[in-house]
């Protein structure tokens, strides 16, 4: 039953990725301007009039207006008058941002709902981790919970990024701290697990997939900087300009591509390395293809200039690929070791 909840907190969390990487590609990050709720609203609003001051109308405290191009926040509950009174009101004092757009909203609160489904889940699997480990398996529950701090970590880190009106570096962070929650998911399904492997390996295939990993998570990183960017010249040309949105990149760009080489190169002698030795690590063949995806996907953005859906499938590709050679990092180190005499 353990393991069934880490798997499911594995998937869940993959969905709030692929979530996220919908809301940057749709500029809805700021669809929701507040936190935890959505202009005031558990469920938010459809239309802009319901963003609207209204005469004679019931308000509840915490309910958010626009008035004037500024939040407005209501103080307690009260009823309107015939006329605007700001003694019922104080602004939103986190950020100056006040715009609704349907659209964005519910595609940032849909995101925000995974979010919580994530959290749901990995407090089930933290609460399973004392009802099955408790004074069998102390690891099991330790890292349960740290999962569980981390998730927490991640909500307020959700909630800074907003306040900071989408900060890079912030993106950023939120995207790393993601991956990092998916390693611990993946360490805790390796441990709980009572398989016996019939795998080898060696020190070189391992030092490969540490390599690997790491190279992985600093392209996310130059990846987020690089959407960064990206978003800056949709400000400046529009949506419609797409050839024009990398026409002058800048350095990070230059980096994150030629980092595709080095990529590519060491999860092929990886794949190389595992079939000559025959090691027998059957999901080298998936990191490869992931990679041949991950490539493709990034060559048809910059050459075919971002078809339809191709920002989301680059960053979602580039987490499985790094949950995937984690996985077989962890698998390597439950395999036989060989050493290779010269």
């Amino acid at each position: 039953m353990f393991r069934k909840s880490v798997k499911a907190s594995i998937i869940i969390i993959y969905l709030v990725i692929i979530a996220g990487a919908v809301v940057r590609m749709t500029g809805s990050g700021m669809g929701c301007p507040d936190w935890p709720k959505c202009f005031g609203y558990f469920i938010p609003p459809t239309e802009e009039s319901e963003l609207e001051w209204h005469p004679e109308h019931e308000y509840f405290e915490g309910q958010v207006i626009i008035v004037d191009e500024t939040l407005k926040i209501a103080k307690d509950d009260f009823t309107s008058s015939k006329s605007f009174d700001s003694v019922h009101w104080k602004n939103y004092d986190k950020h100056d941002y006040a715009k609704f757009n349907a659209a964005h909203t519910w595609i940032e609160y849909i995101n925000r709902l995974f979010g919580a489904l994530a959290g749901l889940a990995i407090l089930i699997m933290t609460i399973l981790s004392f009802r099955y480990y408790w004074k069998i398996n102390n690891k099991i529950i330790l890292f349960s919970l740290i999962s569980l701090v981390l998730l927490l970590f991640q909500a307020w880190l959700g909630a800074t990024v907003v306040y900071s009106l989408l900060s890079p570096i912030r993106i950023t962070m939120h995207m790393l701290v993601a991956l990092l929650l998916v390693a611990l998911l993946i360490y805790l399904l390796k441990i709980s697990s009572e398989e016996k492997t019939d795998k080898n390996t060696n020190k070189t295939f391992r030092n490969l997939l540490i390599f690997a990993a790491i190279l992985s998570l600093i392209q996310v990183a130059m990846g987020t900087q690089v959407r960064q960017f990206v978003d800056e010249q949709i400000d400046v040309f529009g949506y419609d300009a797409k050839t024009k949105w990398l026409q002058n990149p800048d350095l990070v760009f230059y980096a994150h591509r030629s980092f595709s080489i080095i990529v590519f190169i060491i999860n092929a002698s990886i794949w190389w390395l595992n079939r000559s030795r025959n090691f027998g690590f059957k999901l080298t063949n998936w990191m490869m293809i992931l990679v041949f995806v991950e490539i493709i996907s990034g060559i048809a953005m910059y050459y075919l200039d971002f078809p339809f859906l191709s920002q989301p499938l680059h960053l979602v590709v580039a987490t499985l690929l790094f949950g995937v050679q984690f996985y077989i990092l962890m698998q390597s180190f439950e395999a036989r070791l060989i050493h290779y005499r010269k």
